[in-house]
């Protein structure tokens, strides 16, 4: 071994070169690792800096926070609408036989009642006789009714807002 300086300013830079060596190789393995993870975060279209990706998200939040909003509210009149529909429609129903004549010919006669949710609708009454059969429709507006109540038509709409089946008529035998 040469003991000069030479030879000592020598080994020196070698060893400083084979330090810079692994600095630099760390250093590459570094970057390379951040800009795996950049572009997990920015995506791989164009490059672009951490700052204008999260303004460019932010907008993007935006325009899709308005079309949720948008949407939102446009679902919003879709189920007004829809409600109003359905309280117009038949949420009650009842339906009463009777014999209307006290004769041997069964329970023939029916009153029906249809309500909506606030109790309007109609009251459907048909009676049966041997001869004939006739037909009676009373209007009920937020329960009360157009003409007086026959005892079953008041019956047929007591079912109809209890939820009740209607009674089994008693068979003949």
């Amino acid at each position: 071994m040469d003991s000069s300086t030479a030879g000592i300013v020598a080994i020196a830079a070698c060893a400083v070169a084979l330090a810079a060596l692994v600095v630099g190789t760390v250093a590459v393995v570094r970057l390379r690792r951040l800009r795996a993870d950049q572009r997990v975060l920015l995506g791989t279209g164009p490059t672009e800096d951490l700052v204008e990706h999260a303004a460019r998200i932010e907008q993007e939040f935006r325009s899709l926070h308005a079309y949720v909003g948008d949407v939102a509210a446009r679902l919003d009149g879709r189920l007004g609408t829809a409600e109003d529909r359905l309280d117009r429609a038949i949420a009650f129903r009842g339906l009463v036989r009777f014999d209307a004549y006290n004769e041997m010919s069964g329970q023939q006669s029916v009153a029906i009642a249809l309500l909506d949710a606030e109790q309007s609708g109609i009251v459907l009454s048909s009676i049966h006789h041997r001869d004939q059969a006739r037909l009676y429709v009373k209007h009920m507006v937020n329960g009360e009714p157009e003409y007086p109540l026959s005892p079953e038509e008041i019956e047929a709409v007591r079912v109809a807002l209890a939820g009740e089946p209607p009674p089994t008529p008693p068979r003949l035998p």
